[in-house]
Order: structure tokens, then sequence, then C-alpha cells
């Protein structure tokens, strides 16, 4: 099949075409759109990480640290003015059982810009930037603390939801918390204050507990689903990989909390806690890797089953990207604490596929946002009847 340049394919179409006018972009703007934060926020941090010298790579991972900045505030300032505007209509999503899900992805993908500030921003603009990212990681504490207990609290009280229409969408609101804890884990070292920095390791930890054994539990009934009804439908097929988000997700935050919370902990005479942190952080790190590479092989051989079939794009194929993102750089900070090769292969590997489906996933949402194809808010679909 003959392939049309991208260019063609942005002149061939007036800007926005598919909706009746600009406007819609507001008033059709969902949470889905910050899963494209968090899967351009994790490449640039695993670029960062790419165990061997690239010429460029480094260049190219702050801009897009750079890039994603532009987008989260961007996508911020829409759906803020969705609320200002459409606010009838906006309110709707905590009614709908896939959509309000999505709000997890909010704290999730600002973590990702904290953590770039750390690698990308202190060594640009010194450790000025260090009391911003303080500040940004406790209101994205504060976020997926909210997410976490109100959106499973919605689903309980006024959504409708059954076990044959489950997927691992439910696991997005659940994730944020550990998320945060992962941007803690990293902060902590920066802070000058010695209480400052046992605040955030035990808040770390703290938010770890308040994540992983809920989405331990989600992922249980995940698997008695799939086990008892199939595969979801082929809109959803990207989210057979939202599972090895909090998996490997919970391995890199007990790897990096664990690594830094020992010096901690013996600043306040707490030598007993710091002997057993980083055991007790790489014993975990491990025995959650070595679950997140079943759910990894699971989520491959479901995704070839998908494309054999042929599946649509829509703004879920970010679900491809983040999962990945994670366990990439969990493979690699692994390495860094073993030093072994075949993690470094391993996880070098994993950030030139994750790259390439960026690219993928990234084409393709720019040509369906170019085109307004992807504004669309299912929650006021049916809005008249509701």
């Amino acid at each position: 099949m003959k392939e049309i340049p991208i260019a063609d394919i942005f002149a061939g179409a007036k800007p926005l075409s598919a909706l009746k006018n600009p406007k819609e972009v507001i008033r059709q703007f969902t949470p889905n759109w910050f899963a494209a934060t968090m899967g351009t926020g994790i490449l640039s941090l695993a670029l960062a990480q790419f165990p061997w010298p690239v010429p460029g790579l480094c260049q190219i991972a702050e801009g897009l640290w750079i890039f994603n900045i532009v987008l989260f505030s961007l996508f911020s300032l829409i759906y803020l003015a969705r609320w200002i505007l459409y606010f009838d209509e906006a309110r709707h999503i905590f009614n709908h059982s896939i959509v309000s899900m999505f709000f997890g992805t909010i704290p999730m993908g600002l973590a990702t810009i904290i953590n770039g500030l750390l690698v990308f921003g202190i060594p640009r603009w010194g450790a000025d930037v260090v009391p911003i990212a303080h500040i940004l990681w406790w209101f994205d504490v504060s976020m997926a603390i909210i997410c976490g207990v109100c959106i499973p609290f919605m689903m309980f009280t006024r959504q409708t939801h059954s076990i044959d229409q489950m997927t691992a969408v439910w696991l997005l609101p659940v994730v944020a918390a550990e998320v945060a804890a992962v941007s803690g884990g990293l902060l902590s070292p920066y802070l000058t204050n010695a209480s400052s920095q046992l605040h955030v390791i035990i808040t770390s930890y703290v938010l770890w507990a308040y994540s992983v054994p809920v989405a331990l539990s989600i992922l249980v009934i995940l698997l008695l689903r799939m086990a008892l009804h199939k595969l979801p439908h082929e809109s959803m097929a990207a989210s057979s990989w939202l599972a090895l988000g909090p998996i490997g997700t919970a391995s890199l935050s007990m790897l990096i909390t664990g690594s830094n919370a020992p010096v901690v902990f013996a600043e306040h005479n707490l030598v007993a806690l710091s002997t057993i942190a980083q055991g007790f952080g790489f014993m975990v790190g491990i025995l959650f890797w070595g679950c997140g590479l079943w759910w990894m092989l699971l989520a491959t051989f479901i995704t070839l089953r998908y494309f054999q079939r042929g599946i649509p794009f829509n703004l879920g194929w970010w679900g491809f990207t983040f999962p990945l993102g994670v366990y990439a750089v969990t493979t690699l900070k692994l390495a860094t604490v073993v030093n072994i090769n075949i993690f470094y292969l391993a996880g070098a590997a994993l950030v030139v596929i994750l790259a390439i489906m960026w690219l993928l996933v990234a084409a393709k949402t720019a040509i369906g946002a170019w085109k307004g194809k992807l504004f669309v808010s299912p929650c006021i679909v049916n809005i008249g009847e509701s």
C-alpha cells in the first residue's frame, strides 16, 4: 500500500473540519487527553536514562520534556475553559463509567513534569527549581489522593458497572498515588531541610500503600473478567497494557525510595529502619519486576491478537506508552542496582520500542486532532436522555 506523506494528510483537510465549530474543541474536551502527557513525559525520562551515550539524545529528551510542559499547560487551560463555559455538560463526567477514570491521568501527567524538573531542570537552572518541584509535588499528591478515593466512591454510588464491561481503566485513578510516590522518592535527596526529607519519604511510603494493594485487587478482578468474558472490545485494545503500569510503578517506587530512604532515616536516628529500607526496597522491586514481566508478555500476545483483527485508533492508544515506559525505566533502575548487563540490554530495547510506539501514536493523535475527529466527549452523547 502506498504511503501518504503526513504533510499531504494535513493539507488535505481544513483544521477541525470534523467539528461543527472550533468551540467544540472545548465542549468535547475530556481528561483522556492527559494520557498524551503521560506518554510524552515518560519517554523524555526514559531517553534521559538510556544506558549508552547517543549523540543528541539528551537534547531530544529535554526537548520532549519542555514540549510536555506546553501540552500539559494547554490541556489544563482547555479543560478549565470547559468547566467554565459548559459546566452543566462537564459535570456529567462523574456519571460516566469510563471517562471519569481518566481523571487519574492528570496527576500522573504532572508527575512526569516534576520528575523532569529534577532530571533536566537542575542541570540547566540549578537548585532553584527544587522548591518549585517540592510545591508541585505536594499539589500532585493532593490530586492523587482525591482521585484515588473519590472516583471509586462514585463507582460505588452513582455509576453503573458490570464485570463483563470491566477493563483495566479502573486502575487509572488508583495508580496516581504510587506514581506520586516515585516522584517523592526522586525528590527527597534534593531537599536541604532534613525534616522535609523525612516528610516526603514517609509520605511516599504511605502513597505506595494507599495505591498498590488496591491496584492488585483490581488486577485480580481483571484476570477473572478476562477468563470469564474474554478480551474487551477492540476500542479498548490498549487497556491490556494498563495493568503493567501499577506493577512497574510499584517496583520503581520501592527501588528509588529504598535507595534514598536510608540516608534520611539515619539522619533522624532511625538506623534500624535505614538498614531495612534498602533491602526491602530491592526485594519488593525485583519481585514486582518479575510480575511485570508476565503482564508485559501477556499484553504483547493480546495486542498481536488485536492487530490481526484491525483496531480503530483512539486516544486510548496512549495506554501503549506510559506502562511500557515505566517498565523500561524500572528495568534500567534495576540495572544500576544489580549491575547485570541483561537488565541494561532489556531496558535499552524497551526504550527503543517505546520511542517507536510514541512516534506512531503521536502522529495519529496529531492527525486526528487536526481534523477534529478525536474531540468527542462520550459523557454528553446521550445528555438529552439523562
